[in-house]
């Protein structure tokens, strides 16, 4: 069944095709959900709510191009995440404007480098940035998220979405030395 197809018996309330649906994109949803929840208890709980919207809300969905379907349902999922008027409170106050950073120069690692280490290891790194940092790095860098759209979902500036990114990877990029400083030796 193709993605309109799955999406237009959703809207219509076909159980079969919500059953589909959920099979079929929740393990990426909920890997979703995980990025942006204390623990695993509290991603199930987001994914069950957005999947519940998502079905109450479906019929507003507009098919542009394969994978959009799940594009759609990933943005659900986001904002419902961070609609949380605590979470925008605490990360309003970990990130920090671009007025308080100051310009930093690293070389970022190359493509080789960041592959040699082991997808746990570099994971654990991400972890690791101050919550704003990552936050802004996982919307921008794996949720595919724009600068606009990150400044809307967290009520910070553009360029504050901008400068905390460049902060992420410069963070990334020495936590990436080190690591092979203290492995190579």
């Amino acid at each position: 069944m193709t993605e309109q197809e799955l999406a237009r018996l959703c809207a219509q309330g076909v159980d079969a095709a919500r059953k589909e649906l959920y099979l079929t994109y929740g393990s990426r949803m909920r890997a979703l959900c995980r990025r942006y929840t204390a623990n695993a208890a509290e991603a199930d709980d987001l994914m069950q709510d957005a999947f519940i919207k998502i079905f109450r809300v479906i019929d507003r969905f507009v098919w542009t191009q394969p994978g959009s379907l799940y594009s759609w349902m990933s943005r659900v999922a986001i904002n419902m995440a961070f609609d949380s008027a605590k979470l925008k409170k605490r990360l309003a106050s970990e990130i920090m404007d671009v007025e308080d950073l100051v310009d930093v120069a690293t070389d970022e690692p190359g493509r080789e480098e960041t592959e040699a280490i082991s997808f746990d290891v570099l994971k654990d790194m991400i972890e690791a940035l101050p919550e704003g940092y990552r936050t802004v790095f996982k919307l921008y860098c794996i949720d595919n998220l724009s600068h606009k759209e990150i400044a809307s979902l967290l009520g910070i500036k553009e360029k504050s979405s901008s400068a905390n990114l460049a902060r992420a990877r410069a963070s990334l990029a020495v936590a990436i030395k080190k690591y092979f400083e203290n492995n190579t030796q």
